[in-house]
């Protein structure tokens, strides 16, 4: 589940689970939380994120979450997902971060590959019809998982995230809690 995955664009490499609690791998869990099937629920206590499934079930990955200052919650859903992303950081990050200004909108954004913030894949959470510029989206960083160390997004390791794109359609709702 978590082995090298070659045949992607760029070859994803295999993640080191004993960087990884086993509580944040992926897994089928009874899930009992009232919403539809399909929908994707952010549980920012406990560092998942649930895709509902028939019979009271989900898929629960492990997550990494933003660090203090940095969360989004409420409801929304994904109006695109893209396979191997181009990165453009937010306007408010490149102020944080000047050294990031060579990645911006203006200047193309980053390109998509293994160093790539975003990972293998993203899905981008729109709410009341506007992009939010939060993301579902990998990361090479799959030791972050299980940590709020981001700048909001919500981030799965690239293996999750190519499973999780997989299975959620364009317009399924989210609701971060």
């Amino acid at each position: 589940m978590y082995g090298p995955m070659p045949q992607e664009r760029f070859p994803v490499p295999a993640v080191d689970l004993s960087q990884v609690p086993e509580r944040f791998w992926r897994r089928e869990v009874d899930y009992y939380a009232g919403y539809p099937v399909g929908s994707l629920v952010v549980d920012t206590n406990e560092f998942y994120l649930y895709l509902v499934q028939p019979n009271s079930t989900a898929i629960r990955y492990g997550v990494g979450l933003g660090r203090a200052g940095f969360s989004w919650s409420g409801n929304g859903y994904i109006e695109w997902k893209q396979a191997w992303p181009t990165w453009t950081p937010p306007a408010s990050m490149i102020a944080r971060q000047p050294e990031l200004a060579r990645w911006s909108a203006e200047n193309g954004g980053m390109p998509p590959g293994l160093d790539n913030p975003l990972g293998a894949r993203a899905l981008y959470i729109f709410q009341n019809g506007k992009d939010t510029l939060y993301r579902i989206h990998g990361s090479p960083e799959y030791w972050s998982i299980g940590r709020a160390v981001s700048s909001g997004c919500v981030r799965l390791m690239n293996q999750d995230i190519v499973d999780l794109y997989n299975r959620v359609p364009v317009g399924s709702k989210l609701m971060v809690i």
